[in-house]
């Protein structure tokens, strides 16, 4: 799931890349703001509040957010059990919520982005590209 905060301000995170001492490039470093501090700790308290949820992979990047999570009943549809759909709406409600209340300012666009993940293939995949969004933010869609 993907969701970007209003205008796709860098709020939540700065990404900074160096060079070592013969001026190879070294990782990028992720450093994340108040906002972005606040938004983990609640993305975060989601595997308290979702009772069976596992969050796989997260990235908070300056103006979105990833996150790859495995949630109960998600792949066979088990009687009583929250559709994916329901769930993820619920669960991107509660952080962008409780994040605008620690702000004091409304931080996010109305709408996010979710895919349902069909397969170990395609859990990689998205994984790696959770993993490695920091090192591409300059090719990144959402990089301003």
């Amino acid at each position: 799931m993907t969701f970007c905060t209003k205008d796709r301000k860098c709020i939540l995170s700065h990404i900074s890349v160096g060079r070592n001492a013969l001026g190879a490039l070294l990782p990028p470093t992720l450093r994340l703001t108040k906002i972005g501090e606040s938004v983990e700790k609640h993305l975060l308290n989601s595997e308290r509040a979702y009772p069976g949820l596992k969050i796989d992979a997260y990235t908070i990047m300056p103006n979105h957010v990833h996150i790859l999570f495995t949630s109960p009943g998600e792949t066979r549809g088990a009687p009583g059990a929250s559709r994916p759909t329901a769930l993820v709406s619920r669960m991107v409600a509660a952080i962008k919520r409780f994040s605008n209340r620690d702000a004091g300012m409304d931080l996010w666009q109305t709408s996010f982005y979710d895919h349902i993940i069909r397969d170990e293939a395609d859990f990689l995949t998205k994984w790696n590209y959770i993993d490695t969004n920091p090192a591409r933010w300059a090719e990144d869609e959402y990089f301003i």
